[in-house]
């Protein structure tokens, strides 16, 4: 058994994992197939066969993810659209989290991101701005005014954009630096913004949120894991360390829901804080391991 078709299995193991059936990847693979060549600064043919084939892996699950999203964007948008404020509000998190997972690769798309995902802060007028649309400004209105009222077009809007980057994901190359720099990204967010808990200021869902990072960074290691085997101390460190914070956050989670973010005090947040940065540090050494920089 060669040490090639080894790693590959793991890799394959690992996407199974990830995505939970055979089915899904088969289906994210037909579409991703067409577009295996990147034209990054670390051509196909300068990668080894091993890490080519954990990138297309990650390739798939970045758009399983972004499929996903626009089911779970046009479910929260039909509830917003017909009235239905509870089911909206429930929807809300739960309609973001695919996109928590990628948001690296998305914010390759900063037009889209500007309308889907931007805060109040960006504009003049702030919440009154009339360019301030996306989940945010639908978040204000269910959350801190109780209403669906006059939300139609801004949310149609919502789900035009989520198809969108969906489409736009499929047909854009992605380096092989920035799908594994995601790993990093997606947890140096939380620490170096969301922790304060300024994303979710409506709704304080970002424990939500949380949960997205850390799964989408943590679905990005367990399939570049084959090929880090020789350092067992920085994988089993980094296993270690995403254990932790899970185990941080199922803290605050009951009967499938996490508690609002205000309710946790300094101290919460410090526990919380201190293995995300942890974690951060370690896995932005994934690029340099990989040979990537």
């Amino acid at each position: 058994m060669s040490a090639s078709w080894l790693s590959r299995t793991l890799i394959f193991a690992g996407l199974v994992a990830c995505l939970g059936s055979h089915a899904q990847i088969a289906a994210a693979a037909d579409s991703v197939a067409p577009l295996a060549k990147d034209t990054s600064s670390h051509p196909r043919g300068q990668l080894s066969p091993d890490l080519s084939a954990a990138l297309d892996a990650c390739r798939t699950y970045v758009v399983t993810q972004a499929d996903e999203f626009v089911r779970r964007t046009r479910a929260f948008v039909d509830a917003v659209k017909t009235g239905r404020l509870a089911e909206a509000k429930s929807l809300y998190a739960y309609a973001r989290q695919p996109y928590e997972r990628i948001e690296p690769v998305a914010a390759l798309f900063g037009d889209i991101v500007k309308r889907m995902d931007v805060r109040a802060d960006e504009f003049e007028l702030r919440e009154r701005d009339p360019a301030f649309i996306g989940f945010h400004r639908l978040e204000m209105s269910l959350f801190a005014e109780g209403t669906t009222a006059g939300l139609a077009e801004i949310a149609e809007r919502l789900a035009s954009d989520s198809t969108e980057l969906q489409q736009r994901i499929l047909a854009t190359p992605i380096s092989p630096t920035r799908m594994v720099g995601g790993a990093s990204a997606l947890i140096e967010s939380i620490a170096a913004t969301k922790i304060s808990g300024e994303e979710e200021r409506y709704s304080r869902t970002d424990l939500w949120d949380f949960q997205g990072n850390i799964e989408g960074s943590k679905a990005i290691f367990v399939l570049l894991r084959p090929l880090l085997e020789q350092d067992q101390e920085f994988v089993a460190r980094v296993d270690r360390n995403y254990r932790r914070v899970e185990d941080v956050l199922s803290r605050y989670r009951a009967a499938g829901d996490f508690a609002p973010y205000d309710r946790l005090t300094s101290r919460d947040r410090n526990a919380l804080k201190g293995p995300i940065t942890l974690l951060a540090e370690d896995l932005s050494t994934l690029r340099a391991r990989l040979n990537l920089d």
